[in-house]
């Protein structure tokens, strides 16, 4: 059913017979763990007409308020209020990730809780492929502004591996750590780019460098490089950092 932690939102912004509406509808999707309006509208416990329970599912899927901004970023702020679960060390762990749902092609946020990522925010993109700086940007900074007043650190793959995204994360007073690839270029101490494979990592070994150039592109700021090799991951041997 609904998640305790944010009833009271949604009752107070639904009313008592819209919220009631709700309950059956999630409670029946559980049961059916499909979403086809027919299909719904034939097994929600409301005594009248299958065509009028098909109107009203639809008259209510049109709501105003039932969008991402309006309702569930107000429930997800009342969740964080419980700190000490959603945050490690008073820190909330939020990852961009993005991903295809056959043709859907997906960019999403999640917050980390309990070593599993919640979707807290997405955005369906109108194309294939990779999303650019401008779409991550976009997406980031909607979360931010429901996440203000807590520490923030920003998790992303090698696809968000950008110098210009950690940058602009910098700017927005964010800790973040985003993989790169192995390709990448160091500036070492000596003043010698180097690309990260040839910075001696093996399997069981790790390390951190301070305040280094990351690329050979000019103007960017410096970042901290931490690097590690697991032996062995899930019980095979890794190939790679």
């Amino acid at each position: 059913m609904i998640s305790e932690l944010y009833q009271k939102v949604l009752k107070n912004e639904l009313g008592r017979a819209r919220y009631l509406l709700l309950l059956m509808i999630v409670g029946t999707l559980q049961i059916l763990k499909q979403a086809k309006l027919e299909i719904l509208a034939e097994a929600l416990p409301i005594p009248i007409l299958f065509e009028s329970r098909r109107k009203k599912l639809k008259r209510f899927l049109k709501l105003e308020i039932l969008n991402i901004e309006k309702i569930w970023f107000l429930c997800l702020k009342e969740m964080l209020k419980q700190q000490q679960r959603f945050t490690t060390k008073g820190l909330a762990y939020i990852a961009i990730d993005q991903t295809s749902l056959g043709a859907i092609n997906i960019l999403m946020v999640s917050l980390i809780y309990d070593k599993r990522a919640m979707p807290i925010y997405w955005e369906i993109l109108d194309k294939k492929g990779s999303s650019n700086l401008e779409e991550q940007q976009r997406v980031l900074g909607k979360i931010l502004t429901v996440l203000s007043g807590h520490k923030i650190v920003v998790l992303g793959d090698r696809e968000f591996c950008s110098v210009s995204l950690g940058k602009w994360l910098q700017k927005q007073s964010l800790y973040f750590c985003l993989r790169q690839k192995k390709s990448t270029n160091v500036k070492t101490k000596e003043g010698i780019y180097q690309e990260m494979r040839e910075l001696g990592l093996s399997p069981g070994t790790q390390l951190f460098l301070n305040d280094v150039n990351i690329t050979k592109e000019q103007g960017f700021v410096q970042f901290n490089l931490a690097g590690k090799w697991k032996k062995n991951y899930g019980g095979f041997q890794t190939k790679e950092p």
